[in-house]
């Protein structure tokens, strides 16, 4: 396998596997061998290093945390767009707008967007609920956004995307965004100011306490394995307030994380033991 001048061996393929596992909890397939070639070849020549081999020592050795973490931005694959799975943030509008006749005005309302990658998701979120409830605007509403590639936070935290973003989305969504002039769109401050992007990994502690009245992570899972699965959506179960929601990708399963939940819409969960407690 060979990218420019250098040949991934089955020992620097193994090598690579067990730091991205180890670091970020990401599991590579050799499916994935071309991606990796692709991605790292960049920085290894950039390093002025012979070989892949040299750049694991490298990173074991003197490699500093700016050097790690752009190790794992190389590997993360970020695929999103605007109100992609549109069916959750129907349920999402439904959910809110029950809460919003329950609590009173002004109430505590928090949102996370786990693996937000370059934003659309979170943004459609805020961007979504403020057109459909405006008094939001006068309630305690935050989302925050995280993702472990320091690189599509920073893109995100602009809030700044090609217009082509638009493409097969309502002229009614659309309108929601404001047009930058120059071939790009803007999301208004309004939505913007509702959103804080945080780096995050997602195997490592959580400082945030919740509880969340809705958390998606979607098309995360599948790059993790098993075991790392069933761990995080059981720690996501721990944060959600009781009457909350999980969101997940459309090819994704909670697997052995998924004991504690129950399946109210296409991929859509919510926390039995909490919902038990509340009936209690």
């Amino acid at each position: 396998m060979e990218q420019g001048e250098f040949t991934l061996s089955e020992r620097e393929f193994t090598r690579i596997k067990s730091r991205v596992y180890s670091v970020a909890g990401i599991s590579l397939s050799d499916a994935k061998r071309t991606l990796v070639v692709s991605r790292l070849s960049k920085i290894v020549r950039a390093l002025g290093l012979p070989s892949f081999d040299a750049y694991v020592d490298y990173l074991e050795r003197n490699g500093s945390e700016d050097d790690g973490q752009e190790f794992v931005n190389a590997l993360t694959t970020n695929l999103t767009r605007f109100y992609r799975e549109d069916h959750h943030f129907e349920h999402l509008r439904a959910h809110v707008g029950g809460l919003m006749a329950e609590r009173p005005r002004g109430s505590r309302l928090r949102i996370w967007s786990a693996g937000c990658s370059t934003g659309q998701e979170p943004y459609t979120i805020g961007l979504d609920l403020l057109a459909a409830f405006p008094d939001l605007k006068r309630w305690d509403f935050k989302i925050l956004a995280t993702d472990i590639d320091t690189s599509v936070i920073a893109k995100a935290a602009r809030g700044v995307y090609p217009e082509n973003e638009l493409a097969g989305i309502s002229p009614e969504r659309a309108r929601l965004f404001e047009k930058a002039g120059d071939g790009s769109i803007r999301i208004p401050a309004a939505a913007r100011d509702l959103v804080s992007f945080k780096p995050l990994n997602l195997i490592g502690a959580w400082p945030m306490k919740g509880p969340f009245d809705a958390i998606f992570c979607r098309n995360v899972a599948i790059y993790f394995d098993k075991p790392t699965q069933g761990e995080m959506f059981g720690r996501f179960a721990k944060l959600l307030a009781p009457e909350a929601f999980l969101y997940i990708g459309h090819s994704e399963n909670l697997g052995s994380g998924g004991e504690g939940f129950r399946l109210v819409g296409k991929t859509i969960y919510q926390s039995r033991e909490k919902l038990n407690k509340r009936a209690a």
